[in-house]
This record gives C-alpha cells, sequence and structure tokens, in this order.
C-alpha cells in the first residue's frame, strides 16, 4: 500500500506525478472545521443583525473557557487518583509541602493482606497438625535428651485452639536485595486458647499451657529463586528482634521444683523460648530436594557492627533520699541489642554525664528491616530506673560506613547518648588485613580495646569412622558457628570429638588460621584426618576467613548526614521488664549436655592472642535442627577482658570486706550462742545457691534461692540479704546484692544474678557470699550472719548445680549439703 506525497520545490514543476496516484483529502475533517468556524462565526453575525451589543460575546467566550477548565480539572482529578494508587506518599509529598503536613501524617511501607488470612484461616487444621507433630517428634526428644531429669518428660495433649494467627501487614522489600531471593516481613499475631499438657512421670509432676500470645515481625525469605517449578528453593523464617510473648502457664510451681529447672523463672523460660525464634536461628525449610543449599546452611553474615559506646550528657537524676526530699543522681548503665546478641556496659555510680568508653561487635545477618537498639537504665537495688531508648536503623549506618554523632534519647524528657558505629565489610581476601592489623595493633602483639580483625565461620557438617561402639560413629551436626579473630597469622583453630557419657576423646584436629589465607576465597571444604583416633577417623567441615574491613567514603566538605533514629514500638514499661529478665536470662536446659554417649565436639581458638565469639553464637538449635541427629555440638571459646583502662571505685566501706571486724563480732555472737552447749553441724545457718556457667552469653549466673535456720540479730529476729563479690574483685561495681527479707531467719529471695567472666578465668576465681543482716536506718542491729567462700575449679561449672551451703563465720570452712 502507497501513499501520495506532495512533491517539494526541488522536484521540478514540469515533473508528472506517477500514474495510479491521487491526492489525499481528509473529507469529513474538512467539513468539521467549516462547521465549527461557521458556529463560532453565526453568533457574531447574528448579534450584529439584530442589533445585540458586543457585551454578548464576551459572555459566551467566558462561559467557553469555564466548560474547558471544568472538563481539565475533572481530568487532573482523575490522573492524581490514578498516581495516588500507585505511590501514595510520592504524590501527597509532590502536591503538599513538607511543612504543611501535620506531625500525625505518616505513609507505612505495610500492606493488607486478608485474602492470606483467609488462606492461613482455612489452612489452620493442618497447621496444627504439623505443630502437633513437630511438639512429639521433634521437642519431646530434645528435652528428654537435655537432662537426666527429664528423661520421663513427654507430652500428653497437644491443641492450639480454634482460633488462627493473624498476619496484620505485609512488606516486600525491592530495593538493596539479592535478585535470587524475595525477602517478605510478616506483622504476625497469634492469641489462642490453647491447650498444652506436659508430664514427668519420674517426679509425678503435670504442668501445662492454657493460651498464648504472641506478637512481632517476622522475616520470610524464599531462596534462591530458580527456573523450574516450584521456583523457590527454599523457605527460610525468623524473627529480627524477640517477639512479644506471653504464655499462661498451670502447675509452674510444680515444674519448676523439679531438680535441673529449680534455676528457672517464669521469665527466664520465656526468654529462652523468645531467643530460639530470634536470628541466626531460623526455620529453613527445603523445597526442593535437587537444590543446592550449601549456602542456606552456611550463612554468612551481611557485615560486623562495631559499636564504639562511649558517653552520655544531661541525664536525669533518678536516685531520691529522705523518702523523695533530697533529689540525688544516678547509676547509668547501657544495653545494647542487635537481635539476640545483648551486651550490657558497667555502671557509673552517681553520675549524670557518665563516660564508658567501650566497644562491642554485633554480627548482622539482615540489615533490612534490623535495627540498633539502646537503652540507659539506673541502677537500683530492686528496680531499676528507665533513663531512655534509642534505636537507629542499620541500613543508614551501611550506607555511611561510619558515624560519630551525638543522639538526643527517646521517651524522657532530656538526655543525649555519644556513639560511634562503624560498618565492617567481609572481605574474601587478605589484601586489606596488613592495615586491618596495624589499625588495632595486632600485628605489634597489642591490642587495642580487644577489636578484631577477622570473623571465622565455621560449619560442621559430620564425622566418619569414629573410634566409638556406641550410638553412632558416623553422626551428623550440620551447624554453624563464628569467631571473632585477632589476628588470624598467629591462631589456631582446634577442634576435640569427645564421647560426652564416658568423658574421653575420640580424636583432635588443629588447622593454623594462616593456611586460609592461603587459599581460594580464603575457604577450606573438605573432609579433615582426625589425630589420636582411628586410621580413617575424618571430620567433615567447611571453613572461611573473612577480614573486617572499613571501607572510607570521599565525602564533600559540605556532607552533614544525621542516621535515621526510629521510634520504638514498644512501651516502656514492656521493654524495662525484658530487659530485667533478658540480663539475668538463664538458660537452663539449654546449655546443659544430653546424657547420651553421642559424641561431643568442642572447638577453640588459640593461642594466645584475643579472640571472642560472639555471644549468640552458641544459642540453641531452632527447632528445625533438633530431630536431626542424636549428637550433640558444643563450641567455646575463650573471651579476652576488655583493654581499656578505665578508674573503678574504692570498695565500699559498707562491705564486710573491709570491715574484718565484723567477723570478730560474728565469732563473738557465735561464742555467746553456744554458751557452754554443743551447736549443731550448721551452727550460723545454710543457703541455697544455683552456680553455672553460660557460655552462650560468656557469663557466671548465680541464682540466691533461700536461707534457712539463720541465727537472730534481736529480739525479732533478722532483717537479712544477701551480698556477692567475685574474688578477687572487691570493687564497689563488682557487688551484686539482694532485697532485704525483714524479720526472718529462713528469708526466700530467688533472685538471679550474673558475672561477665569467661569460662577459663572463671575457674581460677572465687565467690564470696555473704548473708548480713539489715536494720534500720541508723541502727546498730547490722553486721554479718555467716559466709561462703566458694571455689569455681570445678569441671562442672559449665553444667551447674543446685546445693545448700553451711555458712561461717569466715567463709573458709563450707560443708556443701546435697
Amino acid at each position: 500500500m502507497s501513499d501520495a506525497r506532495v512533491p517539494g520545490p526541488e522536484a521540478g514543476a514540469g515533473r508528472a506525478e506517477p500514474a495510479g496516484t491521487a491526492l489525499s483529502v481528509d473529507v469529513a475533517g474538512l467539513l468539521a472545521q467549516l462547521a465549527r468556524s461557521f458556529a463560532l462565526l453565526l453568533p457574531v453575525y447574528a448579534l450584529g443583525y439584530l442589533g445585540l451589543s458586543f457585551s454578548w460575546v464576551l459572555l459566551a467566550l467566558a462561559l467557553l473557557a469555564w466548560c474547558r477548565r471544568s472538563r481539565g480539572l475533572k481530568a487532573t482529578r482523575l490522573y492524581r487518583a490514578l498516581a495516588l494508587l500507585e505511590d501514595e506518599e510520592r504524590t501527597v509529598r509532590l502536591g503538599v509541602r513538607a511543612c504543611d503536613l501535620p506531625a500525625w501524617v505518616h505513609f507505612p511501607d505495610t500492606e493488607r493482606a486478608e485474602w492470606l488470612n483467609k488462606t492461613v484461616k482455612h489452612m489452620w487444621p493442618f497447621i496444627c497438625q504439623f505443630i502437633e507433630k513437630l511438639f512429639r517428634e521433634t521437642i519431646e526428644p530434645a528435652v528428654r535428651g537435655a537432662n537426666t531429669h527429664l528423661s520421663t518428660f513427654n507430652f500428653t495433649k497437644v491443641d492450639m485452639g480454634q482460633q488462627p494467627l493473624r498476619i496484620n501487614g505485609v512488606k516486600v522489600y525491592t530495593e538493596n536485595v539479592d535478585k535470587r531471593q524475595i525477602i517478605l516481613d510478616l506483622q504476625i499475631s497469634f492469641v489462642g486458647n490453647c491447650e498444652i499438657d506436659l508430664e514427668i512421670k519420674r517426679y509425678f509432676c503435670r504442668a501445662g499451657v492454657q493460651s498464648i500470645q504472641i506478637h512481632g515481625t517476622m522475616r520470610v525469605i524464599l531462596e534462591p529463586l530458580i527456573g523450574d517449578m516450584p521456583l523457590v528453593g527454599a523457605l527460610s523464617i525468623f524473627f529480627l528482634r524477640k517477639p512479644l510473648l506471653e504464655i499462661n502457664w498451670t502447675g509452674l510451681t510444680n515444674l519448676l521444683d523439679i531438680p535441673g529447672l529449680n534455676g528457672l523463672s517464669d521469665t527466664i523460660i520465656l526468654d529462652i523460648i523468645s531467643n530460639y525464634l530470634v536470628l541466626p536461628n531460623r526455620i529453613t525449610v527445603p523445597l526442593v530436594s535437587e537444590v543446592q543449599i550449601a549456602q542456606l546452611r552456611f550463612p554468612i553474615p551481611k557485615g560486623v557492627l562495631r559499636i564504639h559506646f562511649i558517653e552520655a550528657q544531661d541525664l536525669q537524676g533518678k536516685d531520691t533520699y529522705l523518702k523523695g526530699l533530697v533529689k540525688g543522681k544516678s547509676d547509668p548503665y547501657g544495653v545494647i541489642r542487635v537481635g539476640n546478641q545483648i551486651f550490657q556496659s558497667k555502671v557509673i555510680k552517681e553520675n549524670l554525664s557518665p563516660k564508658w568508653s567501650e566497644v562491642y561487635e554485633a554480627l548482622v545477618y539482615e540489615h533490612p528491616g534490623q535495627e540498633l537498639e539502646i537503652e540507659l537504665f539506673d541502677e537500683d537495688p530492686d528496680k531499676d530506673d528507665f533513663l531512655g531508648s534509642l534505636m537507629i536503623d542499620l541500613t543508614e549506618v551501611e550506607k555511611e560506613r561510619l558515624l560519630d554523632e551525638w543522639f538526643t534519647l527517646d521517651e524522657v524528657a532530656r538526655g543525649k547518648l555519644h556513639l560511634k558505629l562503624e560498618w565492617l565489610t567481609l572481605m574474601p581476601h587478605a589484601v586489606h588485613l596488613d592495615q586491618v592489623l596495624t589499625d588495632i595493633r595486632a600485628d605489634k602483639d597489642q591490642a587495642n580495646d580487644g577489636l578484631s580483625s577477622s570473623l571465622l565461620i565455621l560449619y560442621l557438617d559430620s564425622a566418619r569412622n569414629l573410634p566409638i561402639r556406641y550410638k553412632t560413629n558416623e553422626p551428623v551436626w550440620e551447624e554453624h558457628f563464628t569467631f571473632f579473630i585477632h589476628n588470624p597469622k598467629r591462631q589456631d583453630l582446634e577442634v576435640e570429638v569427645k564421647d560426652e557419657q564416658h568423658q574421653c576423646s575420640l580424636g583432635n584436629l588443629k588447622i593454623p588460621l594462616s593456611r586460609l589465607l592461603s587459599s581460594n576465597d580464603m575457604t577450606l571444604n573438605e573432609r579433615f584426618q582426625l589425630s589420636n583416633s582411628g586410621p580413617n577417623s575424618t571430620l567433615k567441615m567447611k571453613i572461611a576467613l573473612r577480614v573486617l574491613h572499613l571501607e572510607k567514603q570521599e565525602r564533600s566538605s559540605h556532607y552533614q548526614h544525621s542516621a535515621q533514629v526510629k521510634r520504638a514500638s514498644v512501651s516502656k514499661e514492656g521493654r524495662k521488664i525484658s530487659v530485667k529478665s533478658q540480663m539475668s536470662m538463664s538458660t537452663g536446659a539449654g546449655d546443659s549436655s544430653p546424657a547420651s554417649s553421642t559424641p561431643v565436639i568442642g572447638s577453640s581458638v588459640k593461642p594466645g592472642m584475643e579472640e571472642r565469639a560472639p555471644p549468640v553464637e552458641a544459642s540453641p538449635q531452632g527447632p528445625q535442627d533438633l530431630g536431626r541427629s542424636s549428637s550433640s555440638l558444643q563450641v567455646g571459646a575463650a573471651c579476652s577482658p576488655s583493654h581499656i583502662s578505665v578508674k573503678e571505685p574504692t570498695p565500699s566501706i559498707a562491705s564486710d570486706i573491709s570491715l574484718p571486724i565484723a567477723t570478730q563480732e560474728l565469732r563473738q555472737r557465735l561464742r555467746q550462742l553456744e554458751n557452754g552447749t554443743t551447736l549443731g553441724q550448721s551452727p550460723l545457718g545454710q543457703i541455697q545457691l544455683t552456680i553455672r556457667h553460660s557460655s552462650q552469653r560468656n557469663k557466671l549466673v548465680v541464682v540466691v534461692h533461700a536461707c534457712r535456720n539463720l541465727i537472730a540479730f534481736s529480739e525479732d529476729g533478722s532483717d537479712p540479704y544477701i551480698r556477692m563479690y567475685l574474688l578477687p574483685d572487691k570493687r564497689r561495681s563488682g557487688r551484686r546484692k539482694t532485697h532485704v527479707s525483714k524479720k526472718t531467719l529462713n528469708p526466700v529471695f530467688d533472685q538471679s544474678f550474673d558475672f561477665s567472666v569467661s569460662l577459663p578465668e572463671v575457674q581460677r576465681r572465687t565467690l564470696d557470699v555473704a548473708v548480713k543482716n539489715s536494720g534500720g536506718f541508723l541502727s546498730k542491729d547490722k553486721g554479718l550472719l555467716g559466709k561462703v567462700l566458694v571455689a569455681l575449679s570445678s569441671e562442672e561449672l559449665a553444667k551447674g548445680w543446685t546445693q545448700w551451703y553451711d555458712l561461717t563465720e569466715d567463709g573458709t570452712r563450707p560443708h556443701m549439703v546435697t
């Protein structure tokens, strides 16, 4: 088909048109144009013909302009409505100035998904069947193997109720994510009248759960995306931060009376359950058996966050004297949380502008949506007062690499916090290692605040042909661990396989970390031959070393930035309760070793130089891993103390350590009680303690349960309380105290305390426990009721024990009573 073209001037006037072509004329358009022109000219001609005023022409033109404007406004409204559906926030900000928006206007980035709630409701009966199977086939065997006292544990009924889980909002990440994965954040809420009954036949104990509430943000990652059905290789589920969990127990008091559980409490149990759900613990469900999910089993952190907790200013004074008539200062300390990694600073006594100058390092696995949470408290004998909080988006920290700023505290009238945040990138090569070692002074056998130069990631797969003939000689663990390394050029990785029940070694392995520096991608993935074992005994592991490098960005002199600070979504009271319980948490059965004849692996990083394991990597297995193998794995790494030079206060004059006369007075009182008669085996009474070292938190946990048969300090009895030191530390900041029990000789405390100390170091220390009488204000009835010195060199410290100790006047001759 050809079209006719009008020849241009250059074609020549005498050129003839080709045969078969003609000019194209739009007759309909020409007639329409003539009609419009006639319609416009006709009113003017009519006005002149009739002799009317020209004002009518102006009126007609104004009417025409109004019609066109009305039609244009209608089209604009339609366009804005369509744009609003696509991007509400961008449309509003383009149409309204930011200063004109009220403070309560915000743009949530989550979407409602009622269709998903309808789907969950329809699937709820089948989800309940899966949960019951999980309880009976996975959790129940794990609990039985966790402690010999729980060998007869079983669930008698598991009913999750009729109320399904509800999803309040869904957020899909489209920026800064891998193209082979989909990241979803689900705001979930479950309030169920469930009925879960359990029984321990050995102790005729029955307990249960009547209702459960859980609220939080659950992250779902679909990866890797593949080109075959079902298009997704695996599904990973976890919580970015600890969810709000409430459980209505029945028979909990009977359950906590069982040996091995009597050091726990309701709050501690909730913290243990919550931490099972928080990153890096995750549930991974493979959807395609052929897919290579090695990367899911060997997760490498996105980065390491180095937190310089420097100082604060203008904090509120919470301490009062004389029943509030005199206002004092505060004893501030900080609690830093990244996921389930928790750090607590030292306490600065009576200071509203404290200086901590402490450094912490935390692993970050999922930075989109993950925050750095910091809370300040005033230490008090009973309940610590809240001094402010701060929440910083880690995406902003990663973008800036280095932030050194003063932040205003939230939820309080005043107060500022000085932080220096460094985002350390994990480099798979050793190009920057020498510079990093120089920066932290590790190249000269010195340490700068105990900082790390690299991160060691270990995936322990399985063992073969172990010299053991009990449960299995080929155990499968499939677990990963991480270690902070100070200097990989001088440190070794040592792994030992042990038979737990018979406490014998099945082989060991020593790998210099310098070997990784010369390996491809600084990674080893092979079967390692065990020493002092069978001729064919091997251990399959994947080990990777990553250098922690701070990338510096070039910025102009006029560049300014302030990290995005988020408002906390948890109430202040709820936060205080969770922090107090979290910092006094005991992992209970989670740290106890199964009493089966299964191999246990012990791993350490040596020699001599400082190394630190992150506080979360020895956390218990997630529910998906509990039934994978009958073997258990324990990995420990010694933590070096901080190298910050801080001047600590002198011992308190109220302590019996600084007043030797208190011991003499107690001996004199003991002679008065004897008065010619023979006293019993425990003349000063006894105290019941639970002592255990938590490798997960790298802390010594001491639970003070009760005292019995104390001596009376006056006619009304005694007002006892417990004071503890971890000798040789006699500083005031190292003192721990219980509340005061009034007028009783058999007080019950049930309070938990912890000391930040590694297992090798604590085995060289002594726990000094003193029972003292409080008395009233300006009372003379103050003094020592008895002491006990507990040596912590026992090898059973990792498992812990609960015992009664005899009190003596100087604590040097304690007798343990089981």
